[in-house]
C-alpha cells in the first residue's frame, strides 16, 4: 500500500465553487483540512513541495 499524500486528500475549490458553499461547509472544509495537515505531519510527511500557506491564504480570501 502506498503512503497517503496531501494531494490524495486535498480538495481544491475554484473561487466560484468556494462561493457556492454554505459558511458551515466552508468551516467544515477548513477543520478537516487542518486535521489532515496535522495527521500527515504527525506521521512525518514533509511539506517542502507543497504550497500549504498559499492554500490557506487562498481559502481565507474566498471567505471575505
Amino acid at each position: 500500500m502506498d503512503a497517503v499524500t496531501f494531494d490524495d486528500v486535498h480538495v481544491n475549490f475554484t473561487k466560484e465553487e468556494w462561493n457556492l458553499l454554505h459558511p458551515s461547509q466552508m468551516n467544515l472544509y477548513k477543520d478537516v483540512m487542518l486535521e489532515t495537515y496535522w495527521n500527515l505531519t504527525s506521521i512525518g510527511y514533509k511539506w517542502e513541495d507543497h504550497h500549504i500557506e498559499e492554500s490557506c491564504q487562498c481559502s481565507r480570501r474566498h471567505t471575505r
